[in-house]
């Protein structure tokens, strides 16, 4: 895999509208990430021809938001791009993406959710990019970002060494919504849950494993598509799947995790990581995910000894920690550990 050089202060990145156009229909809510990413990290943060664009203009022109992402990738000045939020139709870029712009100059590209779907474009090209916080979602976290958050941001764009062990917030974690809609809302700290630890499901020894994955639902809208990795990919891979704010249910889960065991991918797997659900979804239901999962990893697949980390902080819950794709991470069962043991960027 081709790793992007090291975000550093004084560098500058780029942020794009790849789906819905957040930016354009809360402008305060964007500039609030902005400005929170630039100071806290001593970024230059520039937009792109339409990353401002209004969410309808956003709608009809995908040709448009693709031609913003190739010219961030072709511009020497730029050294990342984040995306701006997610939404549900940058599938509809595929067309006009074209990998050898990727490869040709690789860069930090940052985002989660619906940019799943450009995730894989790049890895399909051969370039590590990162799930993980997007500028209004995260980077625009109400009276400031979270710790835990920053500092994954750090470990993982800002330098080249090992990520290393990797653990759950100790301050806790939620999944309120507070109405961007009301700028009022910028200054209410949003309510946290308790910390609960992962869980570690099953598995036993120490697994390591490149990671691959992403959003469950648009892991789903890919599969059949030029993106859908080659069956080579998922050998010995660690599979991350989070679920979105829409909170699909358990079945959905299991239903997409019987489509894998029917492709060959849940069999050739180092590891499975599954984020806490998307969604207002109460943590007394968080084990009927669990219990999906295992009905078709262990139960009807027999994968009994395939280690399984549920809970985790990199879905659409706050804060979130950085998975790098393509690079290689372990599980360590007896331990209880979770380790990404490469760096994801070079100096």
């Amino acid at each position: 895999m081709i790793k992007a050089r090291k975000l550093s202060p004084g560098d500058t990145v780029a942020t794009v509208s790849l789906s819905w156009g957040g930016p354009g229909a809360f402008p305060h809510r964007y500039e609030a990430g902005k400005r929170q990413l630039q100071d806290e990290f001593g970024l230059e943060v520039v937009e792109l021809p339409h990353t401002l664009r209004d969410p309808e203009w956003l709608y009809r022109n995908p040709r448009a938001r693709a031609e913003d992402l190739m010219g961030a990738f072709e511009d020497p000045a730029v050294s990342g791009i984040f995306s701006t939020i997610g939404g549900d139709d940058s599938i509809r870029l595929l067309p006009y993406l074209d990998p050898g712009v990727f490869r040709s100059s690789p860069k930090v590209f940052l985002g989660y959710s619906d940019t799943t779907v450009t995730h894989l474009a790049l890895f399909k090209a051969g370039l590590v990019s990162f799930h993980g916080p997007a500028i209004m979602a995260n980077f625009a976290e109400n009276r400031g970002m979270f710790p835990y958050m920053v500092s994954s941001v750090r470990r993982t764009l800002f330098s080249s060494a090992p990520v290393g062990t990797v653990e759950p917030n100790p301050d806790g974690w939620t999944a309120e919504e507070l109405d961007w809609a009301v700028p009022e809302n910028q200054q209410r700290a949003r309510r946290l849950n308790p910390h609960e630890g992962w869980h570690f499901l099953q598995g036993s020894g120490v697994a390591r494993g490149r990671l691959l994955g992403g959003c469950l639902e648009v892991l789903e809208f890919l599969r059949g598509t030029e993106l859908w990795p080659e069956d080579d990919s998922w050998r010995g891979a660690i599979l991350f799947l989070e679920t979105s704010e829409e909170a699909p249910s358990p079945l959905v889960l299991s239903r997409a995790l019987r489509v894998y065991a029917a492709m060959g991918v849940l069999e050739n797997l180092s590891g499975i990581l599954l984020a806490k659900p998307g969604g207002d979804i109460p943590v007394e239901r968080f084990g009927e995910y669990e219990e999906a999962l295992l009905q078709v990893v262990a139960g009807e697949q027999q994968l009994v000894d395939l280690p399984v980390i549920t809970r985790m902080d990199f879905g659409h819950t706050d804060p979130m920690f950085v998975l790098p794709y393509g690079v290689e991470a372990e599980i360590d069962c007896e331990k209880q550990r979770f380790s990404i043991v490469e760096g994801a960027v070079v100096d």
